[in-house]
Formats: C-alpha cells, sequence, structure tokens
C-alpha cells in the first residue's frame, strides 16, 4: 500500500510558477513509475495525464507542458515534484499524483490514468488567473 500527499497548490497570475510536491510513503517509491495527472472542470472524469517519471528517472510531459513544467523525484526523501512555469488560465485544475508498481510509465499520449497507476493522492488545487 502506497499513500501519496500532494501539496503546494495555491492562487498564481498568469506568467507565474508553483512547485507541486508529492510526499510518498513505503520504501519502494524508487522503483514506481510516478505520474502526476490534473482534472479541470468539465473536462473527461479521468483526467489528463501531465507527466511521468520512470523508475530509472526517464521522464515524459505532455505536448500542453513542454517546455513549461518539469517532473522530477528524490528518491531519499520520497517525493515527487511538479516545476511548473509559465502558468496559464487554462493550467486551472486539480493535480493529482499517481503511483503504477510497474516501473516503466505507459505513453503519456495514451495513457488509461484509472487503469494504469494503482494509487492516487487526494489532490491539491491550481488556480491561474488572467
Amino acid at each position: 500500500q502506497v499513500h501519496l500527499v500532494e501539496s503546494g497548490g495555491g492562487s498564481v497570475q498568469a506568467g507565474g510558477s508553483l512547485r507541486l510536491s508529492c510526499a510518498a510513503s513505503g520504501d519502494t517509491f524508487s522503483s514506481y513509475c510516478m505520474g502526476w495527472f490534473r482534472q479541470s472542470p468539465g473536462k473527461e472524469r479521468e483526467g489528463e495525464g501531465v507527466a511521468h517519471i520512470d523508475s530509472d528517472g526517464t521522464t515524459s510531459v505532455a505536448e500542453f507542458a513542454k517546455g513549461r513544467f518539469t517532473i522530477s523525484k528524490d528518491n531519499a526523501k520520497n517525493t515527487l515534484y511538479l516545476q511548473m512555469n509559465v502558468l496559464k488560465p487554462e493550467d486551472t485544475a486539480m493535480y493529482y499524483c499517481a503511483a503504477a508498481v510497474v516501473g516503466i510509465c505507459p505513453d503519456i499520449a495514451a495513457v488509461r490514468p484509472m487503469f494504469d497507476f494503482d494509487y492516487w493522492g487526494q489532490g491539491t488545487q491550481v488556480t491561474v488567473s488572467s
């Protein structure tokens, strides 16, 4: 069992930055595929993939986030991060971190969040005003 707790969300103006964190319990954090997802009001229930990081540190970022968002992790601290820069109003959403027991992440463009990932946090709200 893995317990995930997100933090770092908040309200910012367009062009601003936020750094999300996800603290994970357990001693197998380093072996998981970890991901960030978001769900915006009115969008599909499962949300969309934002960024993933494999157990070996390989990262992938959704097209809308490339050049602006960076995913990273600190295995010693069992913590996942999402650095978000140049935020836009359309980035407003609830952001969730998730863990997949399989260490290699699925293709972010074809990810099935609730099927591909085993554990989820409660989410942290990001609101970007224009």
